[in-house]
């Protein structure tokens, strides 16, 4: 039974809007929804020599702490040449080196993943659907892409919640 929500945006233009879309989707359902967006987070680069140096260790905890009260996840996230951006992975590589046990954080989790691109989207959905099983997680199988052929469609956008909340 899901029960709350987390929403990553992997970038604060269009799918920071999708993401804002997907939790007004949820809350009006009578869900709890939360979306973080992770270019705000001005973690560093993580490198092994930064995680070395404790001055630069950004606080994880925060995010880690909503991901393990969430029931689900959904990723709202840009195609950056043919995979996903940058701040997801560096928000994935940051959370497996500073959780004390990274798996629990994606293991058996429901992933809903979603992309707004300027290209078709679907390399990008296809790496984070590569990237979320190899966590551990239950991607659902449909996703969301919308790009300069492909608008935005609330009966989709329900489909989706559906699929996530069932």
């Amino acid at each position: 039974m899901v029960e709350s929500v987390l929403i990553l945006s992997a970038s604060s233009g269009k799918n920071l809007a999708l993401a804002n879309a997907f939790k007004e989707t949820f809350t009006s359902r009578n869900l709890n929804a939360v979306v973080v967006d992770l270019t705000e987070l001005d973690w560093p680069l993580y490198t092994p020599l930064t995680e070395k140096n404790l001055d630069a260790v950004p606080d994880t905890s925060s995010l880690s702490d909503l991901i393990m009260k969430a029931s689900a996840l959904v990723v709202c996230a840009p195609e950056y040449n043919g995979l996903t951006p940058p701040t997801l992975n560096n928000c994935i590589a940051w959370l497996s080196v500073r959780c004390d046990d990274f798996r629990i954080l994606f293991n058996n989790r429901t992933v809903l993943l979603a992309t707004h691109s300027g290209g078709g989207g679907a390399h990008c959905l296809m790496a984070m659907r590569q990237q979320f099983s190899f966590l551990g997680s239950n991607v659902i199988g449909r996703s969301m892409t919308l790009n300069s052929s492909k608008p935005f469609s609330q009966s989709t956008m329900d489909d989706l919640v559906d699929r996530v909340i069932q």
